[in-house]
């Protein structure tokens, strides 16, 4: 009498189901709303940003730099910090399009 019941304990633990997956899933949902798709959509922005980049524009670069672009190549820009004075950046360091005007603010 006593195996009988042993085995049937066994039998009953041993059948996993697809709710012991459901706080892995919600996780990974958490995460993609949370994290990853907020992630992808400023990357996003951000190309279509440095891809609208043209002459005039005034930009802050990567290094805190503030300047006027002058020059616009495929995979450079140059930027004009102060008068005759220019550098040249790569256009993904390029972290922000200011409004026209903000050079002359400062």
């Amino acid at each position: 009498m006593l195996i009988s019941s042993a085995f049937a304990a066994d039998a009953a633990a041993a059948a996993p189901d697809w709710t012991s997956f459901l706080p892995l899933i919600i996780i990974f949902v958490l995460f993609w709303f949370m994290l990853i798709r907020p992630q992808m959509k400023q990357a996003k922005q951000h190309r279509a940003m440095v891809a609208a980049l043209q002459k005039g524009d005034e930009v802050a670069v990567a290094g805190g730099i503030i300047g006027k672009i002058t020059k616009v190549t495929d995979d450079f820009v140059d930027v004009e910090i102060a008068p005759e004075i220019n550098i040249h950046v790569q256009k993904h360091a390029v972290q922000t399009l200011l409004p026209k005007g903000t050079i002359k603010a400062l």
